[in-house]
């Protein structure tokens, strides 16, 4: 088949959606891949020469009473035109978002043209486009089960949140000397997502005195603005660490990791989970619908992970509930039980799988 994935704008729609193009690819279809025209999207797409890639101006919608409202509707019949011409010549029998308003334009041009058109929503409480898309689809895709509540109209089907194919675990002490790290320390991953997070790491300024001669190391991502501190603090309490802004190779920190401290963003959830590590979860605060926090809260229900509002990191909260976890091992393998439950390795091909079955013509299904 031609499969278009429209995945642009943030890292939480795109990887899953290379992750599914992937697939699809191996699958013997043919894929056209729509991003957004932000930098980060064209860097991440720079290692895929076999997907066509087009890019899509990116759609936020903004409040109804806006002034704004006007270049959104602007922008978005645009991109529905652009979309419909590109279909002419690549004739798309499938068409799946990922989220977002920059893939509403897409899965309504599919449906306009007669495609099998589909949507995927990572998160426990979708997005506005989503909601509107999924009156459009065929069938909504779930990254959590507990979605499936707010699309009562839709079929829907749970796979999971796709990852990157290059997310493997490897040997944990191999990855501990890529970084620098000693092998016989427990290891902590901090990370805030693909922009950093500063509350996270604030709280883990904070939380270093408390954690002065703890038997335990760090790996922290921190976002570009707070590197240099978050090294500079570590060096003064004498914490074995590795600090970066950024890290590519994701596979090398999440296999070296015994435990992680994170935002709960789906596409963060869906690796923690798949390396079947226990977590302190802090939601970021103003995440559209609060999304983050019940993300969260279906890890915390699970017993996989601790969850803490940023609100609650007062002095040196976070810096117990970490030597907490150290202390209680049991507690850390039954978390680590847990969220290896909580998602499927094989998210991408279920997503890939589901798409072929709902389009096999009723006499392929018969037979």
């Amino acid at each position: 088949m031609n499969v278009v994935i429209a995945c642009g704008g943030t890292g939480g729609h795109l990887f899953p959606g290379l992750a599914v193009a992937e697939v699809l690819w191996a699958h013997g279809h043919e894929v056209l891949v729509f991003i957004s025209e932000k930098e980060i999207d064209s860097l991440a797409v720079a290692g895929h020469p076999e997907f066509r890639f087009e890019k899509l101006p990116t759609v936020a919608l903004p409040s109804p009473f806006s002034p704004a409202i006007l270049a959104f509707v602007r922008r978005f019949n645009g991109s529905l035109a652009l979309c419909r011409a590109i279909y002419r010549k690549f004739n798309p029998q499938v068409v799946l978002g990922m989220g977002g308003f920059t893939s509403t334009a897409p899965v309504l041009a599919g449906r306009m043209r007669g495609s099998a058109t589909f949507i995927h929503e990572s998160n426990a409480v979708p997005g506005k486009a989503n909601r509107y898309t999924a009156r459009f689809v065929r069938a909504v895709l779930l990254g959590f089960k507990e979605c499936a509540a707010f699309f009562p109209r839709a079929k829907t089907e749970w796979t999971g949140t796709p990852i990157r194919s290059t997310l493997r675990r490897i040997d944990r002490d191999e990855a501990l000397v890529r970084l620098g790290l000693r092998p016989e320390l427990p290891t902590l991953l901090v990370m805030g997502g693909s922009q950093g997070a500063s509350g996270i790491n604030q709280a883990m300024i904070k939380a270093l005195p408390a954690l002065q001669g703890t038997p335990l190391q760090i790996i922290h991502l921190t976002g570009s603005r707070d590197a240099r501190l978050l090294e500079d603090n570590y060096r003064r309490e004498n914490i074995p660490a590795f600090v970066a802004a950024f890290h590519h190779a994701m596979e090398e920190v999440y296999s070296a990791a015994d435990f992680a401290v994170a935002r709960s963003g789906a596409a963060s959830l869906a690796e923690i989970a798949a390396f079947e590590l226990p977590s302190i979860l802090i939601p970021y605060p103003y995440a559209a619908g609060d999304h983050q926090t019940r993300n969260g809260e279906v890890f915390a229900q699970a017993k996989a992970a601790l969850l803490l509002k940023e609100s609650e990191l007062i002095e040196d909260s976070l810096g117990k509930k970490i030597q907490q976890l150290l202390s209680e091992p049991e507690t850390l393998r039954s978390m680590a039980e847990s969220a290896a439950k909580l998602a499927p390795k094989n998210a991408a091909e279920l997503v890939v799988e589901t798409m072929e079955r709902y389009t096999q013509p009723d006499d392929a299904i018969a037979a």
